[in-house]
C-alpha cells in the first residue's frame, strides 16, 4: 500500500486559519479506508513557511504527495509543488480540487511538477489512482476524471467521472490528522452572540451542489455542471453548463457526525459550509431543513438557551450552528424550526438591490425578496449576514445609490466585495480576453492575484475603472450618499457619460454554454 502525504496549502494568509481542510481530510479517510498509510500536513494551520514544507517532504519515502484547494490558494500550491518535486523527486505528485478543475490544461502547463490532475469529484477517482500507483500502472488514459501527461509531457484530459449518487456512503473526515486545536483557538466569529462565544467550532459539509446558475459563481465539477469536449484546437477541455446534480447527506448522517464531533472533541458550534442550504431544502421538497432541525433536537444537540428561551451567551451547552441561505427560498416556518434547533446566523448573498443587476445575475432573487428577507430572518431570531457586491458589468451610479438606499433602510452595514471573474465562472469565460489584457497577457498573474474578492483584481465593470471601484467600495461601506453625489457630479463635469453600449455584454467563450444537460451520475 502507498505511503501518502497530503498537504493543505495556505488559505487567506491575511487572516487566521479558521476553516479545516474538509475535502482533503475526507480524501485522507477514503485512502486510509483502502489500507494506505496517510499523513496530512496542514500548512494553512501551522503557517511555518517553506522550510517546514521541505522537512515534511523529505521526512519519508512518499509514494504519493497530494495537494488541492480553491484557485485562491494557487500561489501557495505553486510554491509547495515546486518544493515537493525538489525534495521528493521520486514521489508521484497528484493535484486536484477547484483550482485545477476550472482550468486543468492551464494548471498542468503552469505546474510541470504535477504528474496527475484529478478533475471534478474525486471520491471514486482518488482510490482508483492510488490503486494504479500501487500496481505501478501509470497509464491513466482510460481513467475517468483525470488530466494526465502524454509521453511528451502535454496534459491530456479524460472523460468526466460521474458524480456519486449517495453522499451517505462517504466516511467521516480524518479529523485526527488535523491540528484541530489551532482551529479551535480561532473559533470566534463576529456574526452572532453564539458564534462569538464559541470555543470549539468546526466545519461540516452537508451537501454538494446548488440549483442556482449565478454568473459569478465558479464551477468545481461536483454539481453535474461539467462536460469534457473538444476545444477549438481539437484537445479535450472542460466545458461548463447549467446541468445540476443536487445531493445532500441525510439528517441522520449529519447529526451522527456532529454527535461524534461533540463526543471526541467537545465541539460547541458547527459551520455548515454548503454552497446554499436553502436550495438543498427546496430540492428535497422543502423537508431537509425541517428534518435536520428535528433530528438535531432529538439527538440532544439543541442548546439549552433555545430550549428555555434564554440568551445564547449564558448557560451554554448543546451545539449551535450556522449556514447559508437564499432570500427567495426561505420561509418563516423553516427559519423558526432552524432557530429552535440552534441555528445562530445565516449568510445571505444579497449582492445588490438594483433590479437590473439582480435580473441578470441568474440568482433568482429580486429587490423585493432581498429587502424582505432581512426582516423575515431577524424575526425568527436568526442573524442574517448580508453579502454585498459592487463592480458588476451593468453597475452605474444609480445602481450603487439604490443599494446604499436599501442598506440604510434595512440597517445593513457591509464592506462590499468586488465582482470577480473567478476561473470556472460564466463571467470568467465571457471576459477572459479582457482579463488577459489587464494582466499584460499573463493569465497566470491574474490567478496568482486572486483572493476573497475584497480587493480589486480584473475589472468587469463596463463603466468604472479599478481605482473608481476602490473609492466606491468605501462609499458603500460608509453609506455616504452625499459623497456619491459629489463624485458623480465631478465625473460628469469631465464629460463622461453612463453609456453602457460602449462596453456591450460579450458573448461567452467556448468553455461556457448556457444550456442544461443531463448530468452524469454513478449508478
Amino acid at each position: 500500500m502507498a505511503r501518502i502525504l497530503l498537504i493543505n496549502p495556505v488559505v487567506r494568509e491575511e487572516d487566521n486559519p479558521k476553516h479545516i481542510p474538509y475535502g482533503l481530510s475526507l480524501l485522507a479517510a477514503i485512502a486510509m479506508g483502502s489500507g494506505h498509510e496517510v499523513q496530512l500536513f496542514d500548512a494553512n494551520a501551522h503557517r511555518l513557511g517553506p522550510e517546514a514544507i521541505r522537512q515534511v517532504c523529505a521526512a519519508d519515502d512518499w509514494d504519493v504527495i497530494g495537494i488541492g484547494g480553491l484557485v485562491t490558494a494557487y500561489g501557495s500550491i505553486r510554491q509547495i509543488v515546486r518544493i515537493a518535486r525538489g525534495m521528493a523527486p521520486k514521489s508521484f505528485i497528484v493535484a486536484g480540487g477547484g483550482f485545477l478543475t476550472g482550468m486543468p490544461l492551464e494548471m498542468m502547463a503552469w505546474l510541470p511538477e504535477v504528474d496527475l490532475g484529478i478533475v471534478g469529484e474525486a471520491f471514486v477517482t482518488w482510490p482508483e489512482v492510488l490503486q494504479q500507483v500501487d500496481e505501478k500502472d501509470f497509464d491513466f488514459s482510460s481513467t475517468l476524471g483525470v488530466c494526465y501527461r502524454s509521453p511528451g509531457g502535454d496534459p491530456v484530459l479524460t472523460a468526466v467521472r460521474p458524480n456519486i449518487r449517495e453522499m451517505d456512503t462517504l466516511p467521516y473526515p480524518a479529523w485526527d490528522l488535523l491540528p484541530l486545536e489551532i482551529y479551535f483557538r480561532n473559533s470566534q466569529l463576529l456574526f452572532s452572540e453564539a458564534a462569538f462565544t464559541a470555543s470549539r467550532r468546526i466545519d461540516v459539509n452537508g451537501s454538494l451542489g446548488c440549483g442556482l446558475v449565478c454568473k459569478y459563481c465558479w464551477h468545481l465539477g461536483t454539481t453535474g455542471d461539467m462536460v469534457v469536449e473538444k476545444d477549438e484546437n481539437g484537445k479535450n477541455d472542460v466545458r461548463f453548463t447549467y446541468g445540476r446534480n443536487i445531493r445532500y447527506h441525510s439528517p441522520q448522517y449529519l447529526v451522527g457526525m456532529v454527535k461524534e464531533l461533540q463526543k471526541r472533541y467537545g465541539v460547541d458550534f458547527v459551520s455548515f459550509i454548503d454552497e446554499n442550504m436553502m436550495t438543498m431544502h427546496v430540492a428535497s421538497g422543502r423537508r431537509w431543513l425541517f428534518e435536520l432541525s428535528e433530528e438535531w433536537i432529538r439527538a440532544g444537540l439543541q442548546p439549552p438557551s433555545r430550549r428555555d428561551g434564554t440568551p445564547d451567551g449564558r448557560n451554554r451547552g448543546g451545539v449551535f450552528w450556522s449556514g447559508t441561505s437564499h432570500a427567495n427560498l426561505h420561509s418563516p416556518e423553516v427559519l423558526e424550526a432552524m432557530f429552535k434547533a440552534g441555528c445562530s446566523h445565516l449568510v445571505y448573498g444579497l449582492e445588490s438591490f438594483d433590479p437590473h443587476i439582480l435580473k441578470n445575475l441568474g440568482k433568482g432573487s429580486s429587490q423585493h425578496t432581498n429587502a424582505t428577507s432581512v426582516a423575515i430572518c431577524l424575526k425568527s431570531g436568526i442573524t442574517p449576514i448580508p453579502n454585498i457586491i459592487i463592480g458588476f458589468p451593468e453597475e452605474t451610479f444609480q445602481s450603487i445609490r439604490t443599494t446604499i438606499d436599501y442598506m440604510t433602510r434595512l440597517g445593513i452595514y457591509a464592506r462590499p466585495h468586488f465582482a470577480t471573474p473567478y476561473p470556472g465562472s460564466e463571467w470568467y469565460y465571457a471576459y477572459k480576453h479582457s482579463i488577459i489584457d489587464q494582466y499584460n497577457g499573463d493569465l497566470e498573474a491574474f490567478v496568482l492575484d486572486l483572493g476573497d474578492a475584497s480587493k480589486i483584481t480584473a475589472v468587469i465593470s463596463h463603466l468604472f475603472s479599478g481605482i473608481e471601484l476602490v473609492g466606491l467600495q468605501e462609499i458603500v461601506a460608509t453609506r455616504n450618499l452625499r459623497l456619491l453625489d459629489v463624485v458623480e457630479n465631478q465625473w460628469r463635469s469631465l464629460g463622461r457619460t453612463q453609456n453602457l453600449s460602449l462596453g456591450s455584454q460579450p458573448r461567452p467563450s467556448f468553455n461556457f454554454v448556457a444550456r442544461k444537460v443531463k448530468a452524469p451520475i454513478a449508478t
